[in-house]
């Protein structure tokens, strides 16, 4: 039986018809239920469509500007290693172009000790 996960806020989507963050959104609801790390959940989200994802998930959130979540989500996880930090984009800020123009993949994947 359907049921709809905890974390989803009980809202109409606006986005396109077609748009697959509504399914990103229900799935990354479930997960976080599923572990019990609601609580302790932070999303990163960029400027754009993908911003939007704190209209329908009932976590702590953060936006970051245009392809810096990333970088964003690294300093986040850094300064509270606690928490559960998820980043969460969509395709134009995760694309290989915008990775090339932007650059902040690497510099967030790297890790100082």
């Amino acid at each position: 039986m359907y049921g709809r996960p905890a974390s989803l806020v009980d809202r109409p989507t606006h986005y396109c018809p077609g748009c697959g963050h509504g399914i990103i959104h229900k799935l990354l609801a479930q997960a976080i239920d599923e572990l019990g790390v609601r609580e302790r959940t932070i999303l990163i989200a960029p400027v754009g469509c993908s911003v939007l994802a704190y209209y329908y998930l009932a976590v702590d959130g953060i936006e970051a500007a245009h392809g810096r979540a990333p970088a964003v989500a690294t300093g986040l996880k850094r300064v509270l290693p606690d928490r559960i930090v998820v980043s969460y984009q969509a395709t134009a800020t995760c694309s290989p172009s915008a990775w090339a123009r932007r650059c902040t993949r690497p510099t967030a994947a790297r890790r100082s000790r």
